[in-house]
């Protein structure tokens, strides 16, 4: 029972470090939007692990003490995005809603899944611009840094010991010659010349350690105004864990209560052993809907082929009564072509007819005709 409360304790106390991340002077969010958050899980560092239930605020931060730009998500008191914008990071977009990036820092890879596709296109662009000004930050410190270094490199250590050596003082080796030389006069002339160096580098080392005393004055007034700032919230530190630690006893009442209630454990045991029975009745009754539903799709599928097979014979049949009416018209031409030529051929034949009655009526006149001549013949 200790060890959980202990547990649960040390669990708001890390919260509460947490709500504290963004709380710095200087630092404003500058431009924020709502999505959801997801962090690459570590064991196999594929799968997303959602780190909100719902859509949370993911807002950019700009601290101008430090000159550093930070990525920072609350979900209720818990920091689940605290991420620094460095020049070496990429946002990549990996869907219309989706985007990542890596941090090393934090040695993980977050992951936004956005509502629409342009709140995504805007966090890329606030990206790719807080990326470019935190590079230019840090090449301008790079500069005030080489620029702060740049009188200890003027006075390098050869350089210091230039004046105090012998060579400097009495020439090089091939200057220096011995006291019978004609040259001892000029090898006296040397020290006074060397004198200039000496007060240079003396001038150097002055200006160096000032610009070091200046740097140090400016981090002292730095740390000063961290230490007034952290003075000031030590106040609400204290409410904020006052408040926690009620939250903690009431958590701790609530355990107890569930501890007492944990005598019910029997009932709830048969409890699940009957809805694991209900769920599998459930789950065959939606395995046997399912198979219902797979022949009920082949049957719609074989409709859907009768459809298309009725469609294409109704297509046949109109084929063939637009040619029926075709043919039934030319028939029908032919018929009355074969009943003005049966008229016809009846005219003919009543023709036919009449010329051979006539040519009967002229045959028999012929006949009695021949007989009278005959007959004449024979009485002459």
């Amino acid at each position: 029972m200790a060890q959980r409360t202990a547990r649960k304790s040390q669990r708001l106390k890390l919260g509460f470090m947490n709500s504290r991340l963004i709380e710095t002077e200087g630092e404003q969010p500058i431009f924020s939007t709502r999505a959801h958050v997801f962090q690459i899980d570590p064991n196999t560092k594929k799968n997303w692990v959602p780190t909100s239930k719902h859509a949370v605020t993911v807002s950019y931060f700009f601290d101008s003490t430090r000159n550093v730009y930070r990525i920072i998500s609350l979900d209720g008191s818990k920091a689940i995005i605290n991420s620094t914008i460095t020049p070496n990071m990429t946002f990549t977009k990996t869907s219309q809603k989706f985007g990542q990036w890596a941090d090393s820092r934090a040695n993980t890879v977050y992951g936004l899944g956005f509502s629409s596709e342009s709140n995504l296109s805007k966090f890329a662009e606030k990206f790719a611009e807080f990326k470019e000004a935190a590079r230019l930050a840090k090449e301008k410190s790079q500069e005030k840094m080489e620029l702060t270094s740049t009188p200890s490199q003027e006075s390098a250590p050869g350089d210091l010991q230039s004046p105090l050596t012998s060579e400097s003082i009495n020439g090089t080796d091939d200057e220096r010659v011995t006291p019978d030389t004609p040259q001892h006069t000029e090898a006296r002339a040397e020290p006074s010349q060397n004198a200039l160096p000496f007060s240079h580098s003396s001038s150097s080392i002055n200006k160096h350690w000032e610009a070091e005393l200046a740097a140090l004055k400016g981090n002292n007034a730095k740390l000063t105004a961290a230490l007034l700032e952290s003075t000031a919230n030590v106040k609400q530190w204290k409410q904020q864990l006052a408040a926690y630690q009620e939250e903690a006893e009431r958590l701790h009442k609530r355990v107890t209560e569930l501890e007492c209630v944990s005598g019910q454990t029997t009932a709830i045991k048969s409890q699940k052993t009957e809805l694991n029975q209900t769920i599998e009745e459930l789950e065959s009754a939606l395995k046997a809907k399912e198979e219902e539903l797979e022949r009920l799709k082949a049957e719609v599928q074989s409709a859907n082929e009768f459809q298309s097979q009725k469609e294409s014979l109704a297509l046949k049949l109109q084929d063939t009564e637009s040619k029926n009416r075709t043919l039934e018209a030319q028939l029908s031409d032919l018929e009355q072509r074969l009943e003005s030529s049966q008229q016809e051929r009846e005219a003919f034949r009543k023709s036919l007819r009449s010329l051979l009655e006539l040519l009967d009526s002229k045959i028999f006149e012929l006949t009695e005709l021949r007989d009278t001549l005959a007959k004449l013949l024979e009485g002459s």
